[in-house]
């Protein structure tokens, strides 16, 4: 059934780097991006999506090429760094094994698994740090968490950090980091926004699209076929802190051609006429990571329900053959 598509143009303003904690949470000054410099980014072709999936970018829409009356700022990108990290405190003793235990496993597709243990946190909130990518996740009842996460650098270190101050450390070696670029987009709360990648010119909601809702595994990259898409973090959680991270094997891979990345915003009750904040991380052929931060205006609540395609706020990932 044919339906009506509305065009909601979003003002994009890419705002300053504050560090990675002005969007997301505080962290230290030390772990804040140093000597970033300003360049001009442009955005444009932003796109209506209906909130209809199967039918979500027809070939016939039309393409707003310019933005009349809207406002791009600078944006920031700076190498992230990750020294002088401040280690949680241990809980005070209450008479109880409280001790938090925390491991670091590295697998397939340059991920990890990280493992904790803290039985006096049980059904607890607990947030993970690791270079710059924090989520917020709950603990299971009786204390126990097992979570696999992409890995940003090949020695990673990972903090885990409970609201009483408690936490743990782990860190693993993760010697395949080089072989895969990532992307990742991160925000606070229930904010509706998803990144999208289209593999080599692949059609939405074909095998190629990857998203959440086709997100495939690391099996897929490891072997060098495509890509795939991790969704880090609990909504549910109070203040949540939530992630998608896009992974390709660019060191492995047999195909070439260009990665389509784009970030879409569901007008929600929860966003609509507000302006949603947001951060980037990206690490692409082996190169150092950098950020990004991004507010994204929201229309009026009248549009709840459409979606906002948001094209050039992340650069398409360009793959040779190997």
């Amino acid at each position: 059934m044919d339906r009506k598509f509305t065009v909601r143009i979003a003002a994009v303003t890419l705002c300053a780097a504050l560090g990675i904690g002005a969007v997301m949470q505080s962290l230290p000054s030390s772990q804040s991006p140093r000597n970033a410099e300003l360049a001009p980014v442009v955005v444009s072709d932003v796109q209506p999506v209906s909130s209809t999936p199967r039918n979500i970018l027809p070939r016939d829409m039309p393409v707003v090429e310019s933005m009349p009356d809207h406002v791009v700022s600078a944006a920031v990108t700076s190498t992230v760094e990750t020294t002088e990290i401040l280690v949680p405190e241990a809980p005070v003793e209450t008479g109880f094994a409280c001790e938090v235990s925390m491991t670091a496993t590295p697998i397939a597709g340059a991920m990890m698994t990280i493992d904790i243990t803290a039985p006096c946190h049980g059904s607890e909130r607990v947030t993970l740090h690791h270079s710059g990518l924090m989520f917020t996740t709950l603990m299971q009842p009786d204390g126990s968490l097992s979570v696999d996460i992409p890995a940003l650098a090949e020695q990673a270190l990972v903090i885990a950090s409970f609201l009483d101050g408690g936490g743990s450390v782990a860190m693993a070696e993760v010697i395949s980091v080089p072989f895969y670029d990532r992307v990742v987009l991160q925000w606070r709360g229930d904010a509706g926004l998803q990144l999208h990648a289209r593999e080599f010119d692949a059609e939405y909601f074909t095998d190629g699209h990857v998203w959440h809702g086709s997100s495939r595994d690391a099996a897929r990259a490891a072997t060098g076929q495509g890509g795939f898409l991790t969704t880090l973090g609990t909504v549910d959680a109070p203040d949540a802190l939530v992630a998608e991270v896009y992974t390709f094997p660019s060191g492995m891979t047999q195909a070439s051609g260009t990665v389509a990345l784009t970030i879409e915003t569901e007008i929600l009750a929860s966003n609509c006429n507000s302006s949603v904040e947001a951060q980037t991380l990206e690490i692409r052929s082996g190169a150092e990571l950098s950020s990004k931060e991004l507010t994204i205006d929201v229309p009026g609540c009248d549009a709840v329900g459409d979606f906002l395609l948001l094209k050039n706020l992340v650069e398409d990932l360009t793959i040779a053959a190997k």
